[in-house]
Parts: structure tokens; C-alpha cells; sequence
């Protein structure tokens, strides 16, 4: 007789992510002038502002913190300069409060800003991330070889570090390229770049947006509408959020308003992307304060369902949709985000309809907005918001039967 034994492994061990990872990533802000005393400032202040409570646990560095060769053993270096202390002693700290330690590598032959990669170093390179106490790596895609493909890279990642002998979230960050949401769950990635990179302005975060959407961007990918191919295990990484830049670091680049931000974080929030702070968290302004800690959002980012959002029936002016996007939570809730993509003032609408509900079912829909906490009922089942250009509305809508 053949026996069957039935092996029950925690979340944590298996590192299966069940909700959109969440932290704090370097580059946005101090791209390639990152170093030791940043990092430990900024987990500080990740503790300090009570943001690990809300689930910004990951502390991760990005490009241009080694030394540009390898050692007389192929290993990856840190810069003395940059880490005097070594980048184990960083991970120690950071695990010293709580938090978890990310560090940066790319499947090319050099990373993004030119310093040593992990093609065909892999598995010696998951062996020294674990022997610092890495918990998180973003792997990126730049000077990737032409004549190997993508996804066997990745892959290999992968496999090297399941075989680390430590728990790392693996971050793909292909950007969308090479079909990469065909094969990424194949890699035992976690979270996957489906979009190019952010800039701090409303350009860039509705281009992203439109991506996501099936819609016309100005990304040069393979694919558009990224929105199916997110969920449980492996969420769409719609890049770092810019809240709180105001114009300033390395992809400062114009800047938003402060309704801007609050769509963009609605946005992130409502795809399931992973909410990975690029803003300089030593010095939050009360303003973008109170984006980052709204728990409401932050909650239908965390939503156990990981539903894939949807528009209904579409009402389209210049391949830009005017209606809105709607997700459906665990307790039978809907998260619905109504927003404004054009340059200009513009009639959004929600109806019923979009979730299933229309006035013969004699269900009623009472609503409670996200940002000003304002309950109201949806009369007839429809809802018709006049918004200011980038602006949005963003309601949590429940289903109420007489």
C-alpha cells in the first residue's frame, strides 16, 4: 500500500506572498548616491513613523552599491566607501528592528548603472545575499544577452535562490518585456515589474495606469493590460511610488500635487501592486503622511482576495476610459476607484451595473469614501462624478438588501 503524507508549510516558509509585498526601495530618491548611513537612516525612520505597523517591512537597496569587480572568488563585493561596515552588518540592523533587508542584482551581464551582475553567477551570488541576511532581491533586465532568453534567466535565479539555504522574496523586474507575464510564475518569483519605469509626474503614473488597462501608453512592452495576470504568489509590480518626491531625487522629474499623489496611491493601491515607498521616509511632510498611512487603502491593497480588477462596460473618449475600475474584496465588498486620467475636467460614472447589481435585484449600494470618510447611499444605482483633471474618488462600496 502506497502512503500518503500530507505536509501543511507556513506562508513564511515557503515565501508564497498572499498579499502585495510592501517597504521602502533607495532608488528613487538617492539613485546611485546610496550608502550605509541612508539605509540605516531611513529603516530608522520606517520605525520611527510607525510605518512597519502598516506593513512596510522591506528595506531594499538598489543599483550601484558594489564595488564594479568581483573578488579573486567571483563574489560580489560591497563598496568600502559606500558600506563601511559590510552589508551584513546593514541586514543585522535592519532585522534589529523589525524589518526585512532587499538588496538589488540584474540577470544582464552588468546591472542598469554598469556594476557587476549576476549572469551566469546566480547560484554564487544567492549563496553570498543569503550569507548577509538578505530577505528580498530585485532582479533587473538590463545588458541582458540577446541570445539567451529571458525567461531561462529568471528561472535560473529562481532555482538559485530556492537552493540558498534562506528565505528570499525574488523581484523580477524584466518590465513587461519579452512576454514575461507568459513565464514569470515559473520562475517562483514573487512580484514582477509589468510596466517601465516611474517618474515622479502625473505623465509617467498615467501612462503606467493605461498600461495596466489595455490601453494606449508610451512604454515600448510586448503586451498591454497587465491586469489579468497579477494575483496570489506573484503580484504585477507597477514600480516604486513617487508620493512625497515633490519634484525632488533621482526621478524627480516635475513633480505632483498633493490630489495627484493621492490618485496614484489609489491606483497602486487598487491593482494590487506592491507598495514599495521611493521617497526620502527621514523626512515625510504631513501631507504625504497622511497618503502613505490611510489605512482604508492600504487595506484594499491587502485585501486576502487579491480579485482582479475590472472595468465594466466602457465608455472610452480618446482611448481613455471614463467609467470606473471596480475589484471585489473578501467580505463581499467592492473597492471602487473613480478616476480622472485627462488633462481636463470630466464626467466619471459607476453604475450598479458593472458588479452585477441593478435596481430589480433590490439591493441597495452605500458607499464610504476612502479619503474623506464621507457614507452616502448610490442612489439608482448610479453614480456620476464630475472630477477635476487627476483627480479621483475612491469608495468602498457595500451591498445592503432591503
Amino acid at each position: 500500500m502506497v502512503r500518503y503524507q500530507i505536509v501543511f508549510i507556513s506562508e513564511e516558509k515557503k515565501m508564497l506572498k498572499l498579499t502585495p509585498p510592501m517597504g521602502w526601495n533607495s532608488w528613487n530618491t538617492f539613485g546611485p548616491n546610496i550608502n550605509e548611513q541612508v539605509v540605516r537612516e531611513s529603516a530608522k525612520a520606517i520605525v520611527d513613523n510607525g510605518l512597519d505597523k502598516l506593513g512596510y517591512e522591506y528595506v531594499v537597496i538598489d543599483d550601484c552599491w558594489s564595488l564594479k569587480q568581483r573578488d579573486e572568488n567571483g563574489r560580489l563585493v560591497a563598496d568600502p566607501e559606500k558600506f563601511p561596515s559590510g552589508m551584513k552588518a546593514v541586514a543585522d540592523y535592519v532585522h534589529s528592528l523589525g524589518l526585512k533587508f532587499g538588496m538589488y542584482s540584474c540577470a544582464g551581464t552588468v546591472t542598469c548603472a554598469g556594476y557587476p551582475a549576476s549572469f551566469d553567477y546566480e547560484f554564487i551570488d544567492a549563496r553570498t545575499f543569503a550569507e548577509w541576511g538578505v530577505d528580498f532581491l530585485k532582479y533587473d533586465y538590463c545588458y541582458h544577452p540577446v541570445a539567451v532568453s529571458g525567461k531561462l534567466s529568471y528561472r535560473k535565479m529562481g532555482a538559485a535562490l530556492a537552493n540558498c539555504g534562506r528565505e528570499i522574496l525574488f523581484s523580477a523586474c524584466s518590465w513587461g518585456a519579452d512576454n514575461t507575464h507568459a513565464w514569470i510564475r515559473s520562475t517562483g518569483a514573487s512580484m514582477w515589474r509589468s510596466t517601465g519605469d516611474i517618474h515622479d509626474n502625473f505623465n509617467s503614473i498615467r501612462d503606467i495606469i493605461l498600461q495596466m488597462l489595455d490601453v494606449k501608453n508610451n512604454y515600448n512592452t510586448d503586451f498591454n493590460g497587465a491586469m489579468p495576470f497579477g494575483g496570489i504568489g506573484c503580484f504585477n509590480d507597477m514600480d516604486m511610488l513617487v508620493v512625497g518626491m515633490n519634484g525632488k531625487g533621482n526621478v524627480g522629474l516635475g513633480g505632483c500635487t498633493y490630489e495627484e499623489y493621492k490618485t496614484h496611491f489609489s491606483a497602486w493601491a487598487l491593482f494590487g501592486s506592491p507598495l514599495m515607498l521611493g521617497s526620502d521616509v527621514r523626512d515625510i511632510d504631513e501631507q504625504t503622511k497622511s497618503i502613505i498611512t490611510n489605512r482604508e487603502v492600504i487595506a484594499i491593497n491587502q485585501d486576502r482576495l487579491c480579485a482582479q480588477p475590472y472595468l465594466g462596460y466602457v465608455r472610452w473618449i480618446d482611448e481613455t476610459p471614463c467609467n470606473a475600475i471596480v475589484k471585489p474584496l473578501e467580505n463581499g465588498d467592492f473597492a471602487v476607484l473613480l478616476i480622472n486620467l485627462f488633462d481636463h475636467e470630466r464626467l466619471i460614472t459607476f453604475a450598479g451595473e458593472q458588479i452585477g447589481i441593478t435596481p430589480s435585484t433590490g439591493v441597495k449600494l452605500h458607499a464610504t469614501d476612502l479619503w474623506t470618510g464621507e457614507q452616502f447611499e448610490i442612489h439608482n444605482h448610479i453614480l456620476l462624478e464630475n472630477l477635476q483633471p487627476h483627480c479621483c474618488k475612491f469608495l468602498r462600496v457595500k451591498l445592503v438588501q432591503d
